[in-house]
């Protein structure tokens, strides 16, 4: 379904990012800095595309970052089975990383560009998708409107609205109308999602379930499950798993709690973006705890009290 005009505070947002467009070069350098971008391909980012659209009806399917890329992978090696091209854009490294080891003929990843009106139709006008697939709660004006302008039809998959994101979309009821009517289907993860996207004004919206169900569970090397397993031996094990920062801390202060009445205790911090395994690390050495991290290739020794499974897979 097609929209009306932008109301005036998706005009702002729209005059916002144009203006904010002209800053992206530094702010993305900085990025680079902070190891949260691919200084090889952080061109794609301003929509520059670093690789050629292939002949035939093209998919374009996006994921914002490791959750919503590992729950479209189905959807995509199905259509990828019907003989369809498929785009797969995403924003951060870690979900690059795991598309690099999906390698497929017909699959082509790039990074989702700044919601930016000159980068949006710059990556548009080199990808012609026929059909746009968003994931979850990704609902990016600029990008929308510009689908819209075009007639290229976008669905919304395993749609996510949180109570509190549908609250703040409610106090903008003719924004939250304009920009949902962007969105030809909204297949939402459950019936509480569904009533928030119809209640904002989503026309077309069904409750389909969570795609993430579908995924089936990662295969573990057996060998190195048959080391680790080894080398932890019956030593008490606490995990902590897809900490993101400011959890570390607690983590931290959990086990230097817990060691005196668990004696020989591993604390496994896995971090939801393994680039943050040298900060762990450095907050373990603050606290004067033996730590080694995944990505070093080391497993944990005797005496490590903490462990950072820095790596994906």
């Amino acid at each position: 379904m097609r929209s009306n005009g932008p109301t005036v505070p998706l005009r702002l947002y729209r005059g916002l990012t144009s203006a904010a467009s002209l800053l992206a070069p530094a702010w993305l350098a900085h990025r680079v800095r902070k190891g949260k971008e691919d200084p090889r391909r952080i061109a794609e980012r301003r929509g520059i595309a670093s690789a050629e659209r292939p002949k035939g009806p093209m998919v374009w399917v996006h994921g914002a970052s490791v959750g919503e890329i590992l729950s479209i992978l189905p959807l995509t090696e199905r259509l990828l089975e019907r003989g369809f091209r498929v785009l797969v854009t995403s924003g951060t490294l870690t979900s690059s990383r795991i598309l690099a080891r999906r390698a497929h003929p017909g699959l082509i990843h790039q990074f989702v560009p700044l919601d930016a009106r000159r980068f949006v139709a710059r990556f548009l006008d080199h990808w012609q998708p026929d059909l746009a697939l968003m994931a979850e709660s990704e609902l990016w004006p600029n990008l929308m409107g510009e689908l819209s302008r075009r007639g290229t039809p976008l669905v919304l998959v395993n749609g996510r609205l949180s109570e509190r994101s549908g609250e703040r979309w409610a106090k903008l009821p003719k924004s939250a109308r304009t920009l949902l009517g962007t969105v030809d289907l909204c297949l939402a993860q459950s019936h509480e999602d569904a009533e928030r996207f119809h209640a904002l004004g989503a026309p077309r919206v069904a409750a389909t379930g969570n795609l993430k169900f579908d995924v089936p569970p990662p295969e573990a090397d057996p060998e190195a499950l048959a080391e680790m397993q080894a080398q932890v031996g019956d030593r008490p094990v606490l995990l902590a798993a897809s900490t993101h920062p400011g959890e570390d801390e607690s983590v931290i202060e959990t086990h230097l709690r817990l060691r005196d009445s668990l004696p020989g205790l591993l604390t496994i911090i896995v971090p939801r973006h393994p680039e943050r395994g040298e900060a762990i690390e450095a907050l373990a050495a603050q606290a004067e705890l033996d730590t080694i991290r995944r990505a070093t290739g080391y497993l944990p020794g005797d005496a490590t009290e903490i462990y950072v499974a820095d790596t994906i897979g």
